[in-house]
């Protein structure tokens, strides 16, 4: 198994999760605040569309059908 192959694999499983949920959502850690000697940490909510996942399907699917010489 070539890495186009691994690549292609990994596209079409993260297409199908995305698509499954209908989109993604994940946090990650913002800006820490300091205000009157507290510290106020945040959080930034980021959404991945189902359309991403749309693309990626596609993607993975293309690559797997290539030929391996041609890539």
């Amino acid at each position: 198994m070539n890495a186009k192959s691994i690549v292609a694999i990994i596209l079409v499983v993260l297409g199908i999760v995305v698509l499954a949920y209908s989109g993604i959502t994940f946090t990650t850690p913002g800006e820490t605040i300091k205000f009157l000697g507290m510290r106020i940490e945040t959080r930034e909510t980021h959404f991945v569309p189902p359309i991403f996942g749309a693309f990626s399907l596609v993607g993975g699917i293309v690559l797997l059908l290539l030929k391996p010489g041609s890539a």
